[in-house]
């Protein structure tokens, strides 16, 4: 009976038609069946930075929750250097098989404008999943090298008071908090001197310590020294206040209106990987989010969950590629 059934449909498919619909249907069969049985192994999420920094941190937190839904382990596999170039180049050669994933941070994002360009296409060789969190930037200064300055307009006194040559400090060359310094000079009409550090960690050790007097950072790298008054938040780089630091205006609210500058992670596939594994994860990335406490041991570091379409996520990639690269060319930054 088989061979009966197979050479009748062997016979069947002679026909152009009925070879033209097999066709046509055959990989909607496979797609469905592949979004079925999906995840059938553990996911990989590439973290482009070392452990214990603002991404794996936050990574690591989201990952956890979405695991149990998928009902896989999400393994992190940190491949730091080059502000993330060297992750997301693993990632963009990794299968498109929906078993690969890297979280983007802003300094990936940004990195063709400061080191030229890479292996991969930041737009062409990924699809966006989601973003999964915000990471504020706030404006600190050594309450004793700069006893008198307590808000923005005050440090731009200081600033032009001193012509110039007043010190600031960063995790470095091309860092966020240089980009949003650099832009908050040109729009304030002054200037301070940039002394870049290799991380946040020396810089903020060397900030407490007197031998520089300010700061542009993320939250993360400053907040319990904020909280343990050595050192003074006098303003924050996002649209809105952050409820952390609920006292400390904006930007905007210190004669900038609509200054909005936040770091923030978001997390990518490689292109071509299944549309239904990324409307799965992104909707699993969106049930995570809007967990309690996701959001709060998301806050306990200094991030908050950001939780954006994967076409929402797409245009703000861009937005902001465009945006700080014009910051980057504008001031000749680069860190090659």
């Amino acid at each position: 009976m088989a061979s009966l059934v197979s050479r009748s449909a062997f016979r069947s498919l002679r026909n152009p038609v009925r070879r033209a619909f097999v066709a046509l249907a055959l990989p909607l069969i496979a797609g469905s069946a592949f979004a079925q049985a999906w995840p059938a192994k553990p996911i990989t999420l590439i973290v482009p930075f070392p452990p214990g920094g603002p991404t794996d941190v936050a990574s690591r937190i989201v990952a956890q929750k979405m695991s149990v839904a998928l009902k896989q382990n999400i393994v992190i596999d940190n491949r730091s250097g080059a502000s993330g170039t060297v992750g997301a180049a693993a990632a963009a050669r990794a299968p498109s098989d929906g078993y690969t994933f890297v979280m983007l941070a802003t300094p990936t994002l940004l990195a063709s404008h400061l080191y030229g360009p890479t292996s991969y296409d930041i737009f062409k060789n990924f699809t966006p999943v989601g973003s999964v969190y915000d990471l504020p930037i706030v404006l600190v200064v050594n309450p004793k090298s700069l006893p008198d300055v307590t808000d923005l307009q005050g440090l731009i006194a200081k600033a032009k008071a001193e012509g110039g040559k007043l010190n600031y400090t960063t995790a470095g060359a091309g860092s966020f908090g240089h980009l949003t310094t650099e832009q908050l000079k040109t729009i304030g009409k002054f200037d301070m001197q940039h002394v870049p550090y290799r991380g946040s960690a020396p810089a903020v050790t060397d900030l407490i310590g007197g031998q520089v007097p300010a700061m542009f950072s993320d939250l993360v790298a400053v907040l319990p020294h904020i909280r343990a008054e050595k050192l003074r938040a006098i303003a924050v780089g996002s649209g809105q206040r952050v409820s952390l630091l609920p006292d400390v205006k904006t930007v905007a609210e210190q004669g900038f209106p609509g200054f909005d500058a936040t770091s923030w992670g978001g997390l990518l596939a490689p292109a071509g990987t299944p549309k239904d594994v990324i409307d799965r994860m992104s909707a699993e990335l969106k049930t995570a989010l809007a967990d309690k406490q996701v959001q709060e041991k998301l806050e306990s570091v200094g991030s908050f969950a950001a939780y954006r379409t994967p076409e929402q996520t797409g245009v703000r990639m861009r937005q902001d590629f465009e945006r700080w690269g014009k910051v980057i060319r504008d001031n000749k930054i680069t860190n090659q």
